[in-house]
């Protein structure tokens, strides 16, 4: 791009090098306010006014959902943006339009143009991330932009958005030294992205914090719904590669049949929140109505349409391997039933965490009858793989540690026959160094 003078290999090292970063850093990354974001975006004339958006945080299933959305409004012909976090291999996942990824020279670009600014405001990885995902989304005139929070909610770089629809998807446990101890007080903070007259989806009504969402709704006057209180996901079947669910509204089935580019039980509560958030969409006007066309031809293409990696992913056969990035007490509790439901003839589990999470506690999730490769992404806050044979072999989990994930991944595939299974995960990091 004219005008350029850092290459993009340039770029991602200064940014990684002078930007805190919470993917590589941990909690130090973490700004609480919303300080340097406006800054940016001020410098940049508000890009994020400049579109309808979706804004979704919670738990677990955001990502998923917000890649739901995207692939059913890219098959109604709209130019949608997808901004979600963190990346696995290419930092450009971040940022996509109809599943393509931002150019090269467009984050050198961006990054050369307002060098000046990033090291007056000194903000984060994330916060210049974001200012470049809303800036670009502008740019290339999207007709919608869908946006993932990172972390928590209220004090997320991307809440300086005023939404057309927010989604919040659930409520566990996870980075409690930041967001709190409490559910009601993860609730809390994840119920920061709702605003004045907005519309809101919950996913699923949970007793121990709905109320929460309840009173902000109506602090802010906004219009809320539970979306597993509307719709009921039967699932039909499920392939190597697709799971088929008929949707219900009470006993009426609404649609029949409908096949979705996702595996595993998670997606029984994301189906009902996407659902429900669809119609909250169509019902704003925004544009020309979603119809059941698109979502019987964008959810069974989800993963080819929007670029989508690293949840529940098959990466081989004879063995079966998959990754899967579920990392916190409900994601892994979850993936961890699906796997017991897995025909295989032996399990290797090839297993990595950070280390500033209660790892007995997720540890507790994984099979015993299983054989295990502990393994350290190549992050600062991986845990050191020895120490995480140490915590497991507490909790009667056995195996070896590995120097590095690609060495966990070689043993395990040495050692596993036609007929086993390999789960690679425990980190986003860790699938990150797979898929």
């Amino acid at each position: 791009m004219p005008g350029t003078t850092l290459t993009y290999e340039q770029t991602l090292e200064y940014l990684y090098a002078q930007l805190p970063m919470f993917q590589r850093d941990g909690a130090a990354a973490y700004k609480k306010d919303l300080g340097n974001i406006q800054a940016l975006c001020d410098l940049l004339d508000h890009p994020q006014e400049k579109y309808p958006t979706v804004h979704i945080a919670g738990t677990n299933g955001k990502g998923t959902v917000a890649h739901m959305l995207a692939a059913v409004l890219q098959n109604r012909g709209y130019k949608t943006a997808l901004y979600t976090s963190p990346h696995y291999r290419d930092f450009r996942e971040r940022i996509k339009i109809n599943g393509e990824f931002i150019s090269k020279d467009e984050v050198a670009s961006f990054v050369d143009t307002h060098k000046a600014s990033i090291e007056k405001i000194q903000p984060s990885f994330f916060e210049i991330t974001v200012a470049m995902a809303f800036d670009y989304f502008a740019k290339q005139e999207v007709d919608i932009a869908i946006i993932e929070t990172g972390l928590g909610g209220r004090l997320d770089s991307t809440n300086i958005l005023n939404p057309d629809l927010c989604v919040i998807t659930n409520i566990s446990y996870d980075h409690q030294s930041m967001l709190g101890e409490t559910l009601t007080e993860i609730a809390a903070e994840k119920a920061g992205i709702i605003k004045p007259e907005t519309r809101v989806v919950i996913g699923e009504y949970q007793e121990e914090v709905a109320q929460v969402f309840i009173d902000k709704a109506a602090e802010k006057g906004a219009q809320i719904t539970f979306g597993d209180k509307s719709y009921r996901a039967e699932l039909k079947k499920r392939t190597a590669t697709h799971s088929v669910y008929s949707l219900y509204r009470g006993d009426i089935c609404c649609y029949p049949d409908v096949h979705i580019n996702l595996l595993g039980s998670v997606q029984d509560k994301n189906v009902t929140t996407f659902f429900q958030a669809l119609e909250e969409l169509n019902d704003l006007n925004l544009f020309k109505m979603v119809r059941e066309y698109d979502i019987r031809n964008g959810l069974p293409n989800l993963r080819e349409m929007t670029n989508y990696v690293g949840r529940w992913e098959v990466l081989g056969s004879s063995p079966n391997i998959i990754a899967d990035s579920a990392h916190n007490d409900t994601g892994l509790q979850i993936a961890m039933k699906d796997l017991s439901e897995m025909k295989r003839k032996s399990l290797h589990m090839v297993i990595g965490m950070v280390n500033d999470k209660d790892i007995s506690k997720l540890l507790n999730h994984l099979p015993k009858e299983a054989t295990y490769y502990f393994c350290k992404a190549d992050i600062p806050r991986g845990l050191d793989a020895n120490d995480l044979k140490e915590k497991a072999a507490e909790l009667e989990l056995e195996g070896e540690a590995y120097p590095s994930v690609a060495k966990a991944l070689e043993a395990a595939k040495s050692a596993a026959t036609a007929r086993d299974l390999i789960y690679v995960g425990g980190s986003t990091f860790v699938v990150a160094e797979v898929v």
